[in-house]
């Protein structure tokens, strides 16, 4: 997979700024004076234990959902304030469920990402041909691009929406249990893919489950308990034995993985 870079600008600067962010869902607080930042070039993770408030910041983030208190920016935007098409130029959402119709062909569902940048007749033209066409071939959907949604595999149709995403032209990709219902290879390969568009010059934050994956793909993490941000840094220094057990309620062993160095996390079974 690659993907082109982006120009020199996109890899300048904070592009997602959450200060002191709290937001309820009527009278439970789902995050609470919740403050990171992240910057283009970078792979984030948001990892914590169900109900942890790690979707509900990354709604906060896409303008979803306006804060309570505080403040969010993207890209300098209030992205709840601001137009929806403004804010879709800037940041693309890959939510945990993705929807579009069956009878689409992958083709149509990835045009759908160019909407943000296309005129009234939403007429494609040929940069919107051109974005699809490096969309399709970044995420290895060139053969299957005439295919419909409904013939491909749980892994495919993945792959389709990323590349909805990436045909979108942002500068920030919002990743919501990108690894959700996949076998291991899926897996392997979705963290491959925000991987490299993290490297592409893309500020990527994803809502990952599994700490194994995340340690491994990504440059830092972001631990949220209970609403509130407990931890943040490098995997290595975020993911001890004793932070997981704390933040998760569940004893591990703490190790490394011998051929990336990256830690590796595992329960450890009652005697």
């Amino acid at each position: 997979m690659t993907i082109p870079a982006p120009p020199p600008d996109l890899l300048v600067g904070t592009l997602i700024e959450v200060r002191k962010a709290s937001f309820a869902y009527r009278e439970r607080l789902a995050i609470d004076e919740v403050s990171f930042t992240a910057r283009g070039g970078e792979l984030v993770g948001l990892v914590g234990p169900n109900g942890a408030g790690k979707s509900t910041l990354v709604r906060l983030v896409a303008g979803l959902a306006a804060p309570s208190s505080g403040t969010v920016r993207l890209a300098g935007l209030d992205p709840a304030a601001a137009p929806r098409r403004a804010v879709a130029r800037v940041a693309a959402l890959v939510p945990q469920e993705p929807r579009a119709a069956w009878s689409f062909t992958v083709r149509d569902v990835v045009m759908m990402g160019r909407a943000p940048r296309q005129g009234l007749l939403a007429l494609p033209s040929r940069f919107d041909r051109g974005a699809v066409d490096g969309a399709l071939e970044a995420c290895d959907l060139v053969q299957l691009a005439d295919r419909r949604l409904d013939a491909l595999s749980g892994g495919e149709r993945r792959r389709v929406f990323f590349a909805r995403a990436l045909a979108q032209e942002p500068r920030v990709l919002l990743l919501d249990e990108p690894t959700a219902f996949l076998d291991l290879a899926h897996q392997v390969a979705a963290m491959r893919m925000a991987e490299v568009a993290a490297r592409g010059g893309l500020c990527v934050v994803a809502v990952l489950h599994d700490l194994n994956l995340a340690a491994a793909s990504c440059d830092r993490l972001v631990v949220l308990s209970r609403g509130r941000v407990v931890a943040e840094g490098a995997p290595t220094d975020v993911l001890s034995a004793e932070r997981v057990r704390e933040v998760w309620g569940v004893p591990v062993w703490r190790g490394q993985n011998g051929a990336t160095g990256a830690p590796v996390v595992l329960p450890i079974r009652p005697p």
